[in-house]
């Protein structure tokens, strides 16, 4: 397999390439094929970018008649046939049937950029600085949205330069089940000695993806909404990689009943992995002067055309969520399986969490984890660890993965466990 000049030729930032080190030349649903004709199962997806699989036909079918009709492709903040055709059916496909009413800002199109335009947002709106953000969060790399994140392995390769601006707060179970965490929240609101400046906004992931497959109760979530309403902080949910169906509802808050001010999504937003962001808020929140938040990509109309046509596939009625929460049921059970092996045969205290088919087996221990995920990928699973230490086994599949590809996947993990701990 040709890699050298890859490897002689790309920044040593690199990544994925590192875990996965092969030529990867096609891919279908949730398979990929690398250039020797090698086929994996995908349980990466674009770390959550690929929820309808890879060259979905339906969506790939929209953007080949869109391209074939010379149709505008970049266009700053044009209005356009295809932008216009994105917004409508946005309105009525998502937000008119869950009593939503958001106006849409298109900043950048990756999810950093959606953050740092939430944030900013919620600055200008309220005219206060802090954001409250929580442990093991993750909101993107760049300066704004970094300081929001929590791992230190992205906060020291700042080269010294402090990141600003945020408060970190303990995440729901982070200081054990018995431990409520928005107690220390409301304390220190009220408390004007607490050393808490009072938050424009907090900013929060109902399930964390990076920081480990991190689950917020469905009634720390409403809770954490009411303290925003009583003391007028906006409630940001980042819903970048949890969102677009990746935990059985479109938006993943709407499993908690809350209405956020301010929404991010990027990932699987275009439906077909093109880069696409936007930031949703309440009409009153849109305090932007013109040009004040701009980027040059913020009119990407093939994002548009893929993402309208992703909506109206799979969308517009609720077979697909329930389709999704039925497959992450069967993921759920797997992993209760492997972690129950782990801890019975090896002593090693895995558990299972997540919602949907956003999901995790918590191993204990980063390089066991990369042990079991190594072994994964040389039978044929491409699958990813996340957590500050990398201890969490990761499933981020496509949702439209075929249950046969499904079951072959779980199967490859657990035989790898089991090969990784022989």
């Amino acid at each position: 397999m040709q890699t050298q000049t890859l490897e002689r030729m790309e920044s040593d930032v690199r990544t994925y390439s590192r875990s996965f080190p092969v030529v990867f030349t096609k891919a279908q649903n949730a398979r990929l094929t690398d250039e020797t004709g090698r086929e994996y199962i995908d349980f990466l997806a674009g770390a959550g970018t690929l929820n309808y699989g890879h060259n979905n036909p339906k969506i790939k079918q929209a953007l080949v008649d869109y391209l074939a009709s010379d149709g505008i492709v970049h266009g700053l903040d044009f209005w356009t046939a295809a932008k216009r055709d994105y917004l409508e059916t946005l309105e009525e496909v998502i937000f008119k049937p869950r009593g939503l009413d958001y106006k849409v800002h298109f900043p950048g199109p990756t999810g950093t950029n959606a953050v740092e335009a939430a944030i900013r947002l919620a600055r200008v709106a309220k005219g206060r600085h802090n954001i409250v953000t929580f442990t093991n969060g993750f909101h993107g790399v760049t300066m704004g949205a970094l300081a929001t994140t929590g791992n230190r392995k992205f906060r020291e390769a700042t080269g010294g330069i402090p990141t600003q601006g945020a408060s970190f707060l303990p995440f729901d179970g982070y200081m054990g089940e018995a431990t409520d965490t928005l107690d220390y929240f409301e304390k220190l609101l009220g408390d004007k000695s607490g050393g808490l400046d009072v938050p424009a906004g907090v900013i929060v992931e109902t399930v964390q993806g990076e920081g480990g497959i991190n689950v917020a109760g469905l009634d720390w979530l409403k809770r954490l909404e009411g303290i925003c309403r009583a003391h007028d902080i906006l409630l940001i949910v980042d819903d970048i990689q949890a969102g677009c169906g990746r935990t059985g509802k479109f938006f993943s808050f709407e499993h908690a009943d809350v209405v956020p001010d301010i929404v991010t999504n990027s990932k699987s937003l275009s439906g077909f992995g093109l880069p696409f962001a936007h930031v949703l808020m309440r009409p009153e929140l849109d305090k932007w002067k013109p040009g004040q938040y701009n980027g040059t990509f913020r009119g990407f109309n093939l994002a548009f055309t893929t993402a309208a046509a992703a909506l109206r596939q799979y969308w517009s009625d609720d077979t697909f969520e329930r389709d999704v929460q039925r497959k992450g049921r069967i993921v759920e059970e797997r992993f209760q399986k492997i972690a129950a092996w782990l801890t019975e045969e090896h002593g090693i205290e895995a558990s299972e969490r997540g919602r949907g088919l956003m999901r995790g087996i918590d191993i204990g221990s980063g390089d066991i984890a990369d042990k079991i995920t190594g072994q994964a990928f040389e039978n044929g699973l491409i699958i990813e660890t996340s957590g500050q230490d990398g201890e969490v086994v990761k499933c981020l599949c496509p949702l439209t993965i075929p249950d046969e590809d499904l079951i072959e996947a779980l199967d490859i993990l657990e035989a790898s466990a089991r090969q990784a701990l022989s």
